[in-house]
């Protein structure tokens, strides 16, 4: 009898997301399981826009919650915090809420009396010439104008590397409430080492400000001097602005290039003439007036080759609901192609996974709230891209629908679900469009538990795309699958309490509005330990 040379058990993986034990009531009046403080701070800054509402959360609730747990993070752990701030604006691409959290970073740490670090979050979350003022903007609403010593610094190192003669052309504009000048009268930074030309360029730009007529100096701001010059040789000779190489030696923007024809030049040789010169982001939010100037089908191939490449579409570090989002707006068919291929290409990371899985999408009523500030997204469009695109990348996948009970059978309650036929090698935007068009968003209360009972028959594991607010009572919705059964819970939107435990025992949370997350569970599965995002990365 073998009793010693025997395989032993698979030890369990834990996952950063962790909750503490401790039950509180959600949203929904159920019973939620609590997050340590660092998660509950990662799941909240990854799906939150600052200053927008939620279905259960108004915009100041959500964003003093956000700043409250920031502040207690900055004292007791900077180090997480810091990189945790510089992953957010980087890798999760969300702007607002990293300038923020390291502003109150910086406060926090200020009023405890504790130095070091603030200096580094806000130089790392300061990534666009904008953004100094734009955190001057945030801070002295709420601080006053004295800055202190590590916030002037870290503004001042973000100045001397975002600073440049492009940069003032498209970002140094009238509307905004802190200008270049200001801001360089606030922190007096120093030019670069190994730019020699950064201290003209600051001095003009105290001097375009203070509005004193100074002509830029052509030897060391050729950008500038041209960009000056340029509205002379526009009356003298309006075909300029069509010469693609005159509009980038003068820094011409698209947007100032627009203001100055007028009906003077013809809309589409102008747009034809600014495409090559167009950052990724401008063609993506361009393409119906593209359509409506009557760009020619042979630039128009050109910014879809651009829009479909998959290096473009990394280095653009757009969010895929953006992608689908442009998809919605844009007016001819022409584009489709490229954006479908462009989302699939943003969902890159998602791992192929071998087996069974079940993937449950939340389409409650507390769903179907803005995604986005235009409010052309829903949180269950997320929720079901996220979905489908999981379902396409298993080997066998059950993608279903769910919301809350409807009806009893043998005294269970079985929650209303609705199963997705997934089209191998189809379109991921027009999959995503069939879900909406064809009833998939069934709305009502949120019975996680039900929908696991009713549609779990022996998978492998089970994703759940959610809020997490259902209307439970404790332990049913982990209890709802077998232990040994893996359950990973997809976040979208950041409230305090979960719908199960989370960090040990086959049951894991993840969030945010990318892909990586999902990187997660090959990783678990393994029988490793996952990470912070951020973690084992060079700063």
């Amino acid at each position: 009898m073998s009793r010693f040379n025997q395989r032993s058990a698979r030890p369990a993986a834990h996952s950063p997301m962790t909750t503490t034990g401790e039950r509180t009531t959600n949203h929904q009046g159920g019973t939620g399981y609590l997050r340590d403080t660092k998660s509950e701070l990662f799941l909240l800054a990854v799906s939150n826009f600052v200053g927008t509402d939620t279905f259960y959360e108004t915009g100041g609730q959500r964003d003093d919650r956000y700043t409250q747990l920031i502040r207690q993070v900055a004292v007791i752990d900077p180090d997480w915090c810091t990189g945790f701030l510089r992953w957010l604006r980087s890798d999760a691409n969300m702007r607002t809420a990293s300038l923020v959290g390291a502003a109150e970073f910086a406060k926090a740490r200020l009023e405890a009396g504790v130095a070091g670090h603030s200096r580094q979050a806000i130089d790392s979350v300061l990534q666009r010439a904008d953004e100094p003022g734009e955190f001057l903007g945030y801070w002295t609403s709420k601080y006053g104008r004295k800055l202190p010593k590590p916030v002037k610094r870290g503004l001042a190192d973000a100045v001397q590397r975002l600073y440049n003669e492009r940069s003032l052309l498209k970002y140094d504009t009238d509307s905004k409430g802190y200008r270049f000048g200001d801001v360089l009268n606030l922190v007096h930074p120093s030019p670069g080492t190994d730019k020699a030309w950064q201290g003209d360029l600051f001095a003009y730009s105290l001097d375009r400000r203070h509005k004193r007529g100074t002509v830029p100096d052509p030897d060391s701001l050729p950008t500038l001097a041209r960009n000056l010059a340029f509205p002379e040789f526009f009356a003298q000779d309006p075909g300029i602005l069509l010469d693609s190489v005159e509009i980038q030696r003068a820094g011409i923007t698209w947007e100032a290039a627009l203001s100055m024809a007028g009906s003077k030049v013809d809309k589409a040789k102008l747009w034809e003439a600014l495409i090559p010169s167009m950052g990724y982001m401008a063609l993506l939010r361009n393409l119906r007036n593209f359509d409506e100037a009557g760009v020619s089908d042979v630039v128009a191939d050109t910014v879809a080759r651009k829009l479909a490449d998959p290096e473009q579409v990394a280095r653009s570090r757009q969010l895929p609901m953006r992608f689908y989002s442009a998809f919605n707006a844009a007016p001819s068919l022409r584009w489709g192609h490229a954006l479908d291929k462009a989302l699939t290409a943003s969902l890159g990371n998602i791992p192929r996974l071998g087996g069974r899985t079940l993937v449950l999408v939340d389409t409650s009523s507390s769903m179907h709230e803005s995604f986005s500030r235009d409010g052309s997204l829903m949180r269950w469009d997320a929720a079901a891209l996220f979905g489908i695109a999981l379902g396409a990348r298993c080997a066998q996948a059950d993608v279903v629908s769910f919301s809350s009970a409807r009806y009893y059978m043998n005294d269970q309650p079985s929650a209303k679900t609705k199963a997705f036929p997934l089209a191998r090698g189809g379109s991921l935007v027009g999959d995503v469009r069939k879900w909406k068009e064809g009833g998939w968003f069934l709305g009502g209360g949120t019975d996680t538990a039900a929908a696991l009972r009713q549609e779990f028959k022996g998978h492998d594991r089970v994703v759940i795309v959610t809020d997490e607010q259902a209307s439970h009572d404790v332990r049913e919705v982990t209890e709802a699958i077998p232990a040994s059964t893996p359950m990973y819970t997809w976040n979208l939107a950041g409230y305090e309490a979960g719908h199960a435990p989370s960090g040990r025992a086959n049951r894991h949370t993840f969030g945010g509005l990318t892909d990586q997350a999902f990187r997660m569970i090959p990783l678990l599965e393994s029988g490793r330990d996952a990470s912070w995002p951020w973690e084992g990365k060079a700063a």
